[in-house]
C-alpha cells in the first residue's frame, strides 16, 4: 500500500507541477501581450503632415515606454493605424473597429476638428477614450458630454483666435481686421471664439468684416478682395494648407500695398504648405500659431526627441522636422496616457479614462503638467502657451521673437 500511496502521491505531484506550469505560461503569456493605441487620421489625405507627425511622435513614446518595461507590469505597447481620409463618416467606422478590438485602451486623432466632431456620439456611445494631440475646436472638449471621453493635449480656438489678433494688433499695429474663415465647424468655432474675444477687447481692435469660403473653392481672391475694399489693414486666417497656399499664392501677385499682414491658425503647418507656396511665401507677410517649437531647445528630452522622431520621419534635426506640434503633443499625451493605464491597472477603458483624471504630475517634454487632467479640466495646456512663428527660407517654423 505505501508503495502504492507513494505512486500515486507523485503522479499527484507532476499533475500539479504541469498544471502551475501551464497557468504559469498562459500569466506569463497575457502579461506581454500587446496593450493597443489607435491612431483615426486622414492618411490618405494628399498633403496632410500632420498625420505622420503624431504617428511619429506616438512611435518615438512606446518606442521609451516599451524600453523601460512597458505597462501593466510588463505588456508592450503597439499602435495600430486607420485612415479616415478627412472624411468624418469613415472616422466614425475607424471608431466602432478600434472599439472591437480587446486591450485598445484609447484612440488617437489628428488635426480635422469637423471630423473629430461628428465622432463624438460614437466616441462616448463606445465609451471609447479619445487623445487628441492637434484638433482645435472647442467644442470637441467642450461637448457637454458626462463623462467625457475626450482628453486634448493641443491648442483650442479660444486660445489660437487671442494670440492671432494680439500678434496682429501688438505687432502689426493693425486695429481693423479682416477675418477669412472656412464655412466648417472648424470656422464656426473661430467665429464664436472671436466674438469672446472682442467682448473683452472691442475697443482696442475691431473687424471690418467676416469672410466665408468653402473648402475645395479653388479660389480666394473673391472674399479677401472683398476684405481689403472694407478697409482691413490685416487678414486674420483659418485654413489648412490647401487653401492657404492658394491664398499665398494670389496675394503675391498682387502689388505690394494690397498683401496684408496675415496671422493663420495652425491648419496650415499640418500640411505641405510651405512646399505649396514656394516663390509666393517670401513675398507675404505670414505667420501661424503654434504652441511648441523644437528650434532651440536644449534640454535631454527635447534633444531624445528629436533624434527618434527624425529617424522615424527620415529626416535630421529640428529644423526639418514638418508639423513639429503634431509630435510634440503626441509624445507627451502617449507618456500620459500610459501612466493612465498603469494607475487604472486594467485596460478596461472606462478605468483609463477615470485613471486620466487622477493623474500626479508628470515632467514632460512641453512643460511641466500638474496634472495633465482633472475631473473639470480636460485640457493639457493652457492659454499663455500659443505663440506664433513664421516660416524661414529652408521650410524651418521658428518662434517670433517677442
Amino acid at each position: 500500500m505505501n508503495g502504492q500511496s507513494s505512486t500515486v502521491t507523485r503522479r499527484g505531484y507532476r499533475l500539479l507541477f504541469m498544471l502551475w506550469l501551464v497557468a504559469a505560461s498562459l500569466v506569463a503569456r497575457a502579461e506581454e501581450a500587446p496593450v493597443y493605441i489607435g491612431l483615426d487620421a486622414e492618411f490618405g489625405h494628399a498633403t496632410s503632415t500632420s498625420d505622420d507627425a503624431v504617428r511619429a511622435g506616438i512611435l518615438v513614446a512606446i518606442e521609451e515606454i516599451n524600453a523601460a518595461g512597458g505597462v501593466l507590469g510588463g505588456r508592450p505597447l503597439q499602435l495600430l493605424v486607420r485612415d479616415n481620409r478627412s472624411v468624418p463618416a469613415r472616422g466614425v467606422a475607424n471608431l466602432k473597429a478600434f472599439s472591437g478590438q480587446p486591450d485598445l485602451v484609447g484612440v488617437f486623432c489628428a488635426k480635422f476638428s469637423p471630423v473629430v466632431i461628428e465622432e463624438l456620439a460614437t466616441i462616448h456611445a463606445l465609451k471609447l477614450p479619445l487623445l487628441d494631440p492637434w484638433a482645435a475646436a472647442n467644442k470637441i472638449v467642450d461637448n457637454g458630454y458626462s463623462p467625457n471621453y475626450v482628453f486634448r493635449l493641443s491648442l483650442r480656438d479660444g486660445w489660437a483666435v487671442p494670440t492671432m489678433m494680439d500678434y496682429l494688433r501688438e505687432r502689426k499695429g493693425a486695429r481693423r481686421i479682416g477675418v477669412l474663415l472656412p464655412n466648417t465647424a472648424w470656422g464656426r468655432s473661430n467665429e464664436k471664439a472671436l466674438r469672446r474675444y472682442l467682448e473683452k477687447n472691442g475697443a482696442a481692435v475691431s473687424p471690418v468684416d467676416v469672410q466665408w469660403y468653402n473648402w475645395g473653392d479653388g479660389s480666394l481672391l473673391r472674399p479677401y478682395r472683398a476684405l481689403l475694399d472694407a478697409g482691413a489693414e490685416a487678414l486674420l486666417l483659418v485654413a489648412n494648407e490647401r487653401e492657404g497656399s492658394i491664398l499665398v499664392r494670389e496675394m503675391a501677385a498682387l502689388p505690394a500695398r494690397q498683401r496684408l499682414p496675415v496671422a493663420s491658425h495652425w491648419g496650415v503647418t499640418g500640411g505641405d504648405f510651405f512646399e505649396l507656396t514656394r516663390g509666393s511665401l517670401e513675398r507675404v507677410d505670414f505667420a501661424a500659431v503654434q504652441t511648441y517649437s523644437f528650434i532651440g531647445a536644449e534640454d535631454a528630452i527635447a534633444q531624445r526627441v528629436v533624434r527618434a522622431a527624425g529617424r522615424i520621419l527620415g529626416v535630421a534635426g529640428a529644423r526639418a522636422i514638418v508639423s513639429p506640434v503634431g509630435v510634440a503633443h503626441a509624445y507627451d499625451l502617449t507618456h500620459i496616457l500610459a501612466r493612465a493605464v498603469d494607475q487604472a491597472g486594467t485596460t478596461e477603458r472606462s478605468a483609463v479614462r477615470d485613471a486620466l483624471e487622477r493623474l500626479g504630475p508628470y515632467h514632460g517634454l512641453i512643460t511641466d503638467y500638474d496634472p495633465p487632467f482633472t475631473a473639470e479640466r480636460h485640457e493639457a495646456l493652457s492659454a499663455d502657451r500659443p505663440f506664433m512663428a513664421r516660416y524661414e527660407a529652408d521650410g524651418a517654423l521658428v518662434p517670433v521673437r517677442p
